[in-house]
This record gives structure tokens, C-alpha cells and sequence, in this order.
């Protein structure tokens, strides 16, 4: 019976459903997990001491606190309702075993359409360093992840080369190639696959997430003439680097040092279909022995985007080997594997951490516009330490 004082809810809920991921919770609100999880077809008929809206919040939380047991992340979910006295029955920590089971019954879809559904590029008109001349400035990149020792997962991602004992690596990897914001580190599409599958294969399943106003850079391992193409014809605007061996005969010099160019595809013998592009060249002070930096662009008009400011810009590259770097070694751990021990769980997981990252991020983000500044000037790694504090103080509240 209530205290005085006190309002008996209408309706007894059993605890689970006020499982909450305290300011993530924002980003991934119950209804949208709810909408996802339909839309995947994973609604369960049954009451589950894991239901999959439960489990989709957990996969999350085992993601933002890696490295922790499956029993030990199932308790800072629900860290903070135990004062609560209104609940129908007792939320028993669940298993080890009941975790695998309910997330083999959940699958990777849910995580693959709620990262489909929510991560898109953050920036604003306001962000300080997102843009160049009113482009948004994006990156391609890819890294391979360590994934647990099974059978299961060595037949579907394979192992890399190794120069010792039986020529193969520890463990099989898990390939991730993603686009990426360069002013706010927001990822706003990803491809997984195995690890003997190129990172321009995975590259080429992203391009269509590319429209105009955005401009892509990317590393020299990166071009070819169809992907080229492809990549253009979005609409966005490219800066590629090339190889120092690609033959780019100079069609017009322009007063800023860069020059006209055409790029051919490798099958193109007589050369008669050519795409036009604009070159270039420089050099880094102190890495002359290295040789010049040669880069090609879409934009042919000096006027638009002169050659030292392309040259100043193609550096934010780096940018996106700074967003994998937050995942794989700040917000993973470095040197942690996967603990999947099936390829759609790792899947699964690899979507944990991506919406993790771009929630952490959207949550820097922010907080950089609110205080003028760059979203770069934010460390990563005290935002995550903030974050992970508030589910066991937040669990029962959506911020």
C-alpha cells in the first residue's frame, strides 16, 4: 500500500522495461529500439527475462563497457532501480548463458537498421572546422578487429598473413571500411566483412551514401577509374590521393601551380574514354626524400578551391584514421577481441560500437557548438568516461 504521498502507477511494469542507457538513452530512445526490433522482424511473442528491446540496450552497454563480463554489464544497466519497490516480480541478472541465447535471438539486423536510422552527419552550419567553402569535409577509412578464436568465425572472416610459424595471424579479423565526418568524427555509414575482402571493395557499398555538398578524401590506395566515377557521380566532391607511379599527363598549367588531367580505367588501351580531373603537387617540409604528394580533384576550377588550400585540406584525412583509432583503442581497449564467437554476433557487436561512438560523439558535439568551439578540442576519452558514469547514476531516467 503507498505512503502518503505517494501515486501508485495505473499499470505494473516489470523492471526491465525501465532499463535505460542514461544519456544515450537520448540518441536510442525505447520507441525507435521498439521500431527497429519490428521492423526486423525480431518482435517476441513471449515475456523474456531478456526481451529484445532489453537486449538491444544491452548489446550497447556490453559495448561501451568492453572488457567487462556479460553479467557485470547486465547489472550497470539496472544499477539504481533497486529503490524502487512497485516493480511486477524481481529482474534477476541473467546468465551468461540466457545473454547469448537472447542475443542470437536478436541478431545483427536491429543494430544494422538502428545504426541506418540514426547515424548521419552532425554537423551544422555553426560547426567550427566541419566545412571547406561550404562543403562538408568527409573521409573514407577502413581497419580490421580482432575477433574471438572459433571455428564459426576463422571459416567466415579467415585470418591475415603472418611471417611466423604456420603463416597465419592469431586470430581471425573482422574487416570495417566507413565514411566519416571529418569535423565531428560522426560515422554515418560502415561495411563489415571478412578480412580477405579488400577495403575498396567494402569502400565501393558506401558511395551511395555520398550527395552533393560533401567533399570526400581519400587515401591513394583508394582511387580507380570506375570507383572514380561512381563517387562523382553522387554529386560530392572528391580529393583523392594517387600513386606516384599514375601517369597524369598535364592537359592546361594553371597560375596556382595545379594542372588538368585525365584519368583512364587500366582496360581503356587506346585511352578514348578519359575522365577529367585537376592535379596537385606538392611537397611536406622536412619529407622531401619522400617525394611530391600528388592529389586529384573534381573541382577543375583554381578559383573554386586553389591548389595550397586542397593541399592543407587533404590532411583532415588523417581525421579518419582518428575515428577508428576511438574505436578500436579507447572505446574497445587496445589489444581486446571481439568476444563473439559467430560471425552475425560479431556483426552485431561491431554495430554496438558504432552507435556507442557516434552517440558519444553527437553528445561532443553539442557541447563544442554550445561553447563555440571546434569539436577537435573535445577529448574523446574523458566524453566517454562522462558517459559511462551515467547509466548506473541515470539507469532509470532517459535524459
Amino acid at each position: 500500500m503507498p505512503r502518503a504521498g505517494q501515486v501508485k502507477p495505473p499499470v505494473e511494469e516489470r523492471l526491465s522495461d525501465r532499463i535505460a542507457l542514461g544519456v544515450l538513452t537520448r540518441a536510442f530512445p525505447a520507441e525507435l529500439v521498439d521500431e527497429v526490433v519490428a521492423e526486423a522482424g525480431r518482435v517476441e511473442h513471449r515475456s523474456r527475462l531478456l526481451p529484445a528491446r532489453v537486449t538491444v540496450y544491452f548489446v550497447l552497454a556490453m559495448c561501451l563497457f568492453s572488457g567487462q563480463a556479460y553479467e557485470e554489464v547486465a547489472r550497470l544497466l539496472t544499477e539504481g532501480l533497486a529503490w524502487a519497490g512497485r516493480w511486477r516480480g524481481r529482474w534477476e541478472v541473467p546468465s551468461t548463458g540466457a545473454i547469448s541465447r537472447a542475443r542470437a535471438r536478436l541478431g545483427p539486423e536491429p543494430l544494422r537498421v538502428l545504426f541506418a536510422r540514426v547515424c548521419r552527419p552532425v554537423a551544422t552550419a555553426d560547426t567550427i572546422g566541419a566545412w571547406y567553402r561550404g562543403r562538408r569535409v568527409v573521409a573514407v577509412d577502413g581497419t580490421t578487429l580482432d575477433v574471438a578464436d572459433t571455428e564459426d568465425n576463422d571459416t567466415f572472416f579467415g585470418r591475415p598473413g603472418s611471417g611466423r610459424g604456420e603463416k597465419k595471424g592469431a586470430f581471425p579479423q573482422v574487416r570495417l571500411v566507413v565514411l566519416a565526418e571529418c569535423g565531428t568524427h560522426a560515422v554515418f555509414a560502415a561495411a563489415t566483412g571478412p578480412c580477405t575482402v579488400a577495403e575498396t571493395v567494402l569502400a565501393d557499398t558506401l558511395l551511395p551514401r555520398l550527395e552533393p555538398g560533401m567533399m570526400l578524401l581519400a587515401d591513394r590506395g583508394f582511387p580507380g577509374y570506375d570507383r572514380w566515377r561512381a563517387a562523382a557521380a553522387t554529386g560530392a566532391d572528391l580529393l583523392w590521393r594517387v600513386a606516384s607511379n599514375v601517369v597524369l599527363a598535364v592537359r592546361e598549367q594553371y597560375a596556382d601551380g595545379s594542372y588538368l588531367s585525365e584519368i583512364y580505367a587500366a582496360r581503356d588501351k587506346r585511352r578514348a574514354h578519359g575522365q577529367r580531373v585537376r592535379v596537385v603537387e606538392y611537397t611536406v617540409a622536412g619529407r622531401e626524400d619522400a617525394g611530391p604528394v600528388r592529389l586529384i580533384t573534381t573541382i577543375l576550377d583554381p578559383g573554386q578551391a586553389p591548389a595550397d588550400e586542397l593541399a592543407v585540406l587533404y590532411h583532415q584525412r588523417w581525421e579518419g584514421e582518428g575515428v577508428l583509432d576511438e574505436i578500436k583503442v579507447h572505446q574497445r581497449g587496445p589489444d581486446v577481441v571481439l568476444r563473439s564467437r559467430h560471425p552475425e554476433g560479431v556483426e552485431q557487436e561491431v554495430y554496438g560500437f558504432l552507435l556507442v561512438h557516434h552517440a558519444v560523439r553527437q553528445v561532443m558535439h553539442e557541447a563544442a557548438v554550445t561553447a563555440g568551439t571546434d569539436p577537435d578540442r573535445l577529448s574523446f576519452t574523458r566524453s566517454l568516461r562522462v558517459v559511462r558514469r551515467q547509466v548506473p547514476a541515470q539507469a532509470a531516467f532517459s535524459p
